[in-house]
């Protein structure tokens, strides 16, 4: 398997699939491409169990543009608890997360 292969997941539209787009440890806008033309306003990014992914304003700013109206970053698990919490509220949410580091 490559790097990233089965570590990293995407929830869109409350769909679960593999997040191959992530690579390294710096996330430019071209790997978030996979939610910018879903219908969410919500974006919960998993930077990795101890946060080890950077995301970088480019693509924080490329997501705006894109209607995506907030992005909540935090470490893997605890994101996972954000994304769910917002399903709860009724947001338009999508998660993307990353498993390792």
């Amino acid at each position: 398997m490559g790097e990233g292969v089965g570590k990293d997941i995407s929830i869109i539209n409350g769909q679960v699939s593999a997040w191959t787009a992530r690579k390294g440890h710096r996330l430019k806008p071209k790997m978030v491409t996979c939610v910018l033309d879903e219908d969410i306003d919500v974006l919960v990014i998993g930077n990795g169990v101890n946060g080890a992914i950077k995301v970088l304003k480019k693509t924080q700013e490329a997501l705006k543009d894109h209607g995506i109206q907030k992005i909540i970053i935090r470490k893997t698990p605890e994101a996972c608890q954000v994304y769910n919490q917002q399903v709860r509220q009724g947001q338009k949410v999508a998660l993307l997360a990353h498993g390792t580091c």
